[in-house]
């Protein structure tokens, strides 16, 4: 609800889509709920899956599946989590400037190492250590890669850790470009306004901070400064 109260307002635009993606329950009552609560906002797309952590990669797919079906021109698509907060208008701002093609724009992990133990989610994939991807809290796809990212994913072995699955060994398949980009910090970072207005996608935001951020970025009484950073070199001169 504090999304629904905050920057989803900018789903109201003819231009901008935005909806929850959600699977099911085994909770018959949930399941109910759920579907009175779509019923009302009518801002939900349910995947035919069982929603849980392991089942990431498959909401995923199913975000693929829905947009390949629905929205087959879209431009681009923002895969985001529900503890983000999302600057909608420095996105847009950011989608303007892009000319790429097949490109997911993001935060890049670190190359790393799968984890082997038992209880570990990567325990299944073989190899050595995992191809380029863009961190999972907040990414952005070109949309001419929609299709091929969802009929790829169907044909790549499963991998629960849907950021390294999606972003990284599919699309490492597929030659698609992965690109940093310093605007989305996927991280839990300074709540200063003026720092917010300045980047896409903050992590692990509580409800409560979601209308914080949202009455900040939108109070036009605060006035942020440019901060201009000068780089000086020192050149010997000749004796």
């Amino acid at each position: 609800m504090s999304i629904r109260q905050t920057w989803i307002h900018y789903g109201s635009r003819r231009d901008v889509g935005i909806a929850f993606m959600l699977g099911r329950t085994t909770n018959a009552t949930l399941n109910e709920a759920l579907n009175k609560e779509n019923y009302i906002y009518g801002d939900m797309i349910r995947g035919n899956f069982i929603d849980s952590y392991f089942n990431l990669t498959l909401k995923t797919i199913s975000m693929l599946e829905w947009a390949d079906s629905h929205c087959p021109n879209v431009k681009f698509i923002l895969k985001t989590e529900d503890d983000m907060f999302i600057n909608v208008p420095k996105l847009l701002n950011f989608i303007g400037r892009q000319k790429d093609n097949r490109t997911i724009y993001g935060r890049l992990g670190d190359k790393r190492m799968p984890e082997r133990h038992s209880e570990s989610k990567e325990k299944q994939h073989g190899a050595i250590e995992y191809p380029t991807y863009t961190t999972g809290p907040a990414y952005l796809l070109t949309g001419d890669i929609i299709h091929e990212l969802y009929v790829q994913s169907l044909r790549t072995n499963y991998l629960p850790l849907e950021d390294v699955f999606t972003t990284g060994i599919v699309a490492e398949n597929l030659k698609i470009k992965r690109m940093q980009s310093d605007d989305f910090r996927n991280v839990r970072t300074s709540l200063n306004p003026c720092y917010i207005r300045n980047v896409i996608s903050v992590h692990n935001i509580e409800a409560h901070e979601q209308f914080y951020l949202w009455r900040k970025l939108l109070d036009p009484t605060i006035k942020c400064k440019t901060v201009w950073r000068i780089y000086c070199s020192a050149v010997q001169q000749p004796k």
